[in-house]
């Protein structure tokens, strides 16, 4: 696939932050028997991998904005153009020695993502996408999958954690979804779920209170796989609510409707 020259700029600063990532992964499994344990470790390693991934976009294109997991908002002195990103999706496995993590990127235009990069790269599996343009891995041209039959699909979440979210809504919610569906998986990494449905491998996701840089370059690349995205109302404020539900036609269907009537139970 031909890419213009700004999604090629977001594909080496992934890439790159990629490797970076890879490598301090690679130590991980050394600190996890240390007495201070890994934490402060991999905290390092996101800062690092998003100040490549700032300095390279940055390098670039200097005038635009940038939203960041760490360090915030930088305003651009572009007005239309913001960069956001994720450096390292899928921190607790990163912590844990588990190789389900990923590099975000997004660019937002004019208050809509125009393109957007996913890359793991324990797998090496690059993710790109750009508005009106489709959306690949590794310039293979991508598709949701055209499962119709709701005890057929495999959908996949976001479940709370010590001291964050509803715990008693994810319940429900599963009490609903789990009897009607092949399976749910539960990857801990948003930006991967988003990629995963975009490829077909995922029949749908849905997770709440997330941040822009989770999901903004994941959600255009359901889109422009040909799936369908939006919060749990159905509605188009996924970046400022932080919900999103994706999937099929079918398959989104499907979950608004399961999770709707969760929510009744509430």
């Amino acid at each position: 696939m031909a890419r213009t020259a700004l999604l090629n700029v977001m594909v080496q600063a992934a890439i790159k932050a990629g490797r970076s990532l890879v490598r301090d992964f690679g130590e991980v499994e050394n600190l996890q028997v240390s007495r201070k344990g890994p934490g402060d470790f991999v905290s390092a390693a996101d800062r690092k991998a998003e100040e490549i991934v700032r300095s390279e976009l940055t390098k670039a294109r200097p005038t635009f904005g940038l939203v960041m997991e760490e360090s915030g908002v930088i305003d651009g002195t572009d007005g239309q153009h913001r960069w956001h990103i994720d450096p390292l999706d899928g921190t607790t496995n990163f912590l844990h020695g588990i190789p389900m993590f990923a590099t975000s990127i997004a660019l937002e235009r004019n208050g809509e993502i125009v393109a957007g990069v996913i890359y793991n790269p324990v797998m090496d599996e690059l993710y790109t996408a750009e508005r009106g343009r489709g959306a690949y891995l590794n310039d293979r041209r991508l598709r949701v999958a055209g499962r119709t039959e709701l005890p057929e699909m495999v959908f996949a979440t976001g479940l709370p954690f010590i001291g964050h979210g509803d715990h008693g809504r994810s319940l429900r919610e599963l009490r609903y979804i789990m009897p009607e569906v092949a399976g749910i998986r539960r990857a801990g990494a948003a930006a991967l779920d988003l990629a995963w449905t975009a490829s077909g491998r995922l029949d749908g996701y849905w997770e709440r209170n997330l941040n822009s840089w989770d999901i903004a370059a994941g959600l255009l690349m359901v889109k422009e796989a040909g799936g369908f995205v939006s919060d749990l109302d159905g509605k188009n404020k996924m970046l400022d609510s932080g919900d999103v539900v994706v999937g099929n036609e079918v398959a989104h269907k499907h979950l608004l409707a399961l999770l709707k009537k969760a929510a009744v139970t509430d």
